[in-house]
């Protein structure tokens, strides 16, 4: 990536349970905590994760609120996050032994790419690649 550019978008997410996600996000996909924000009994509000120069931010699901109303349904979502990674075979192997539901395998792809895809413990889809597309202009 260009080192006058960051990233600009920042994939918000909701969990059931954000201190397990937090720690499995940082188990199986090598995430580490940026910043986590509590209230005064001790729940995540709001979490920021990074990895390289990338961040997602998380926090609990809620009924109300303009993230609230029904939880979102990831298995039929079409929505996926995608994280250029290096070596997408390290990844792979670490996300596998930490116990991540990989849907699809890795793989080399016809674009130069080699990749696979996960869910996390509530189903959300994350695809780890060697594609980055800061490197194509």
């Amino acid at each position: 990536m260009n080192a006058s550019r960051r990233p600009n978008i920042f994939p918000a997410l909701r969990y059931r349970d954000p201190d397990a996600a937090i720690a499995w996000l940082k188990e199986a996909f090598g995430f580490a905590e940026k910043a986590v924000y509590r209230d005064d009994d001790g729940i995540v509000q709001h979490a920021e994760l990074r990895l390289g120069a990338g961040v997602v931010m998380l926090g609990p699901r809620r009924e109300e609120g303009f993230m609230g109303g029904k939880a979102a349904d990831p298995l039929a979502s079409s929505i996926s996050i995608y994280i250029a990674v290096d070596d997408a075979d390290s990844h792979h192997e670490r996300a596998r032994a930490a116990g991540a539901q990989v849907v699809r395998e890795l793989a080399d792809m016809e674009y130069g790419s080699r990749e696979y895809s996960a869910r996390d413990l509530d189903g959300n889809l994350w695809s780890f690649g060697t594609y980055d597309p800061y490197a194509t202009g």
